[in-house]
């Protein structure tokens, strides 16, 4: 079953697949490591190990899988799973599981895991232990429905081993796999279902890009990023975008200036906003985004369409206009001026945030953690436009954020800058272990606190990474 699993689930598109330790996973450990497509990570600790997966799949845009044992180590991947379900990315969680005649009689390590993650995961799959007598067909088949449906969030594959757990079932299950026939050298699916969900162009949308227009940019691609900056420009509406938008954010310290009378006045002039403020009542709002549900906790009147940045901008080209808010430019310009003159001299986080651009590698990414850091970003710094960056700001929770910036670092292989917190750093201090595993270079940086005892422990063990401290006193 398990070498079957695992082949379906590379036929749409798994390709990394992240393994933790554990005797009942092992049906799943050995299909994995015999299926020479795959690219195996390993790591001790489950929290950490989901993480890398959600790490992998932010970077490599693709769903990844993750295997752990039975019991509390299945548990572990909650965070994970909740942040994946928020953020996007997609991961498959095999989770072995005890048969059903050992649970809840006593028997060790065993707990009730079917529908364990409650809401959080997109789909649940709960397979019955393996047996001949369902056929080959319905488990391919199984798989292919699921991850055909899959588009964000996390596939939960509960998967009941009983013992032996290896070890004659190549005799065993080999009239069953052969049922599939030519199967096994083809590359598609055993079920192709096809969803025809078609982002639709707006028809009133050349009366709205001749109005008063302002953008507000979330997370988004790089390649998005640009490709907005570019259309905002192009039509001369006010671009805001966070740390996660890569737009450049062509007016920056957006926290500073639009506490200003003077912003604030001039943006009640707006009358189309794609996705704001709470306080802000344009004559339309238009929420764009590729992940279901309202995403709008101000419950603004107008449009919520679901489609990914690059879909909706090719259907809506922009037409060349004169800027209409020109005033917000200076104010921008001005609010960075003043940050840099008041940060010059000072030794601190924020003067860490105002700077960031300098310590960007070439060619690299950045990784942000959820500690007050992310926002001095947003409210002192300026990145480049395009510049990749990643974070998890779906929960925003502190959760295996190192071990996320490891998945991102080994997706890519390019040149790593992780920013995290202090808290942060110690309650994901087991992944210091994965970036031992590093191909290319990685810096991470948090505070002082923890920062120097960890360098000195690296620099003894002679880890492949370069653990600093970031500025701040303490």
């Amino acid at each position: 079953m398990g070498g079957l699993l695992l082949e379906a689930l590379f036929r749409h598109g798994v390709r990394h697949v992240c393994i933790a330790p554990g005797s009942r996973s092992t049906p799943l450990t050995l299909a994995t490591v015999a299926n020479q497509s795959f690219i195996c990570h390993t790591h001790f600790d489950e929290c950490g190990l989901g993480h890398l997966a959600l790490g992998l799949a932010k970077a490599a845009r693709e769903p990844v899988a993750v295997i752990v044992t039975s019991g509390t180590a299945a548990a572990n991947l909650y965070p994970a799973v909740i942040e994946a379900g928020l953020s996007g990315e997609r991961l498959v969680l095999l989770t072995a599981d005890r048969p059903a005649e050992l649970i809840d009689c006593g028997a060790n390590q065993a707990i009730r895991q079917p529908g364990l993650y409650a809401r959080h995961p997109a789909l649940d799959l709960d397979l019955p232990r393996p047996t001949p007598n369902i056929p080959a067909s319905w488990l391919a088949s199984a798989v292919d429905s699921a991850m055909a449906r899959l588009q964000q969030g996390a596939l939960h594959i509960n998967c009941p081993f009983a013992e032996p757990l290896y070890g004659g079932d190549e005799q065993r299950y080999a009239e069953w796999s052969a049922a599939l026939g030519d199967w096994w050298q083809d590359s598609l699916p055993w079920l192709r279902e096809i969803d025809e969900r078609r982002v639709q162009k707006q028809p009133d949308w050349f009366f709205w890009r001749q109005k008063r227009g302002v953008v507000v940019a979330g997370r988004m691609s790089a390649e998005e990023g640009a490709m907005l900056a570019e259309w905002a420009e192009r039509l001369g509406w006010s671009l805001i975008g966070d740390v996660l938008s890569q737009t450049g954010q062509p007016q920056p310290c957006a926290d500073l200036w639009l506490a200003q009378p003077q912003a604030q006045r001039i943006l009640q002039n707006a009358q189309l906003v794609l996705q704001w403020q709470v306080r802000c009542r344009p004559e339309e709002y238009w929420l764009i985004d590729d992940l279901p549900g309202r995403l709008d906790p101000a419950h603004h009147r107008g449009r919520r369409i679901r489609a990914s940045v690059a879909q909706w901008l090719a259907l809506h080209p922009a037409q060349s206009s004169v800027r209409w808010a020109s005033e917000l430019v200076q104010l921008a310009d001005d609010a960075l001026a003043v940050a840099a003159t008041h940060l010059v001299n000072r030794f601190g986080e924020s003067q860490l945030a105002h700077r960031l651009p300098e310590l960007l590698p070439e060619k690299g990414q950045l990784f942000l953690g959820n500690s007050l850091l992310v926002r001095l970003v947003d409210a002192l710094g300026q990145l480049p436009i395009g510049y990749p960056v990643f974070s998890n700001r779906g929960a925003s929770g502190i959760d295996g954020l190192i071990s996320t910036a490891a998945g991102v670092q080994r997706a890519t292989a390019k040149p790593t800058l992780a920013l995290v917190g202090d808290l942060s750093a110690l309650y994901d201090i087991n992944a210091l272990a994965l970036l031992r595993q590093c191909s290319t270079s990685m810096v991470l940086l948090w505070s002082i606190t923890t920062a120097a005892k960890f360098s000195r422990c690296c620099r003894r063990r002679k880890q492949s990474v370069s653990v600093s401290t970031a500025c701040r006193r303490t």
